[in-house]
């Protein structure tokens, strides 16, 4: 069997969240997220945020809550301004557009786009006399980490958002990979800091241990009837409690915020290896994933022992590719990858 570094979901999920499953398993509760480990979720994640005046909802999966979030806050004219690496632009199937809304794309800069260059779209929108023709620029999406793994801090976080506070945008930041994030020594925005600097987050289970699911947090009431909204969008779990039980364990004793930094260690051993053995590293992040570049024979040569992401052609010869470590990594499959390697 090849060891898998392909991606960060591609396991059940963590131990403990089992357990619980398991535990749960033969109570009868009422649906759509009205039971007892979905109020009591809800309860933690606010805890951990520092603020009781969130509205907490649990989703179904990322592209279902970006596509929620995003319709929602958007007026029929309105786009949302993204990395043009961004998530919602490269990787979910037209999902925003679909729901009648452009992405706005600025160019990235290791997937990540500055408060200047918002501001200077913004400008350029407004300074246009034929922006009543346009697509208004209504809100700010960002990722944290980004696809490329690297961070915002939060003096950039900060800067956006006084931007978005003076061109009337929402800020909403996609957490599918919060967990490794915020395991990361790096990293310098807290679960609290996130809560309040941004009009809405969500917290990645998907990726990050859980069997599927994301926890969504927004500043109190900013979208009404969102619970509506979310089964508009086929994004409601009737079996809601599935979620609550997941999103109860991660936050009842710490391990959402512990669970993940094995894999960024591993990540870090594994980085360390690839440089000694001359492998061109092409992303510098701190996080789990790691890009590099390789030869199209190497390529093949490594995809007969290795499961890896396939990410871009650098150029006719060259690729490259991505390697992910998870939650469930283990110190014996570093140690053969490295040996691979």
């Amino acid at each position: 069997m090849k060891l898998a570094f392909a991606s960060d979901y591609q396991e059940g999920a963590h131990p403990k969240i089992i357990e619980k499953l398991v535990e749960t398993n033969d109570l009868k509760t009422t649906g759509y997220g009205s039971d007892p480990y979905t109020i009591k979720a809800s309860e933690l994640i606010k805890r951990a945020c520092g603020n009781d005046d969130l509205d907490v909802y649990l989703l179904v999966g990322g592209t279902q809550t970006n596509k929620v979030v995003i319709d929602s806050l958007l007026r029929p004219y309105e786009g949302v301004i993204s990395p043009d690496s961004g998530h919602i632009n490269v990787h979910e199937a037209g999902a925003i557009e679909n729901g009648g809304h452009k992405v706005l794309t600025i160019k990235n800069e290791k997937g990540k786009i500055s408060s200047q260059d918002i501001k200077d779209y913004c400008r350029a929108f407004y300074a246009d006399q034929n922006a009543s023709h346009m697509v208004k620029p209504g809100m700010v999406y960002l990722s944290q980490p980004t696809e490329f793994g690297t961070l915002y801090h939060k003096d950039e976080l900060m800067a956006i958002r006084e931007v978005c506070d003076e061109y009337d945008l929402a800020l909403y930041i996609d957490g599918a990979r919060l967990a490794y994030a915020l395991a990361c020594d790096e990293n310098d925005v807290s679960l609290k800091e996130l809560a309040c600097i941004s009009d809405a987050f969500y917290i990645g289970g998907t990726k990050c241990g859980a069997l599927f699911g994301e926890a969504l947090v927004t500043k109190k009431d900013l979208i009404p009837h969102l619970f509506t909204l979310i089964k508009q969008h086929g994004a409601l779990l009737a079996k809601g409690r599935i979620l609550g039980v997941q999103f109860s364990a991660f936050f009842e004793d710490g391990l959402y915020l512990d669970i993940a930094r094995s894999a960024v260690v591993y990540a870090d051993k594994i980085r360390d290896a690839l440089k000694e053995k001359g492998y061109k590293i092409v992303y510098e992040d701190p996080t789990n994933q790691i890009f590099i570049e390789v030869t199209d024979q190497k390529m093949h040569e490594l995809e007969k022992d290795i499961s890896f992401s396939f990410w871009e052609k650098s150029d006719e010869d060259h690729t490259v590719i991505r390697i992910v470590t998870s939650w469930s990594t283990t110190q014996a499959e570093v140690d053969d990858l490295i040996a691979l390697l």
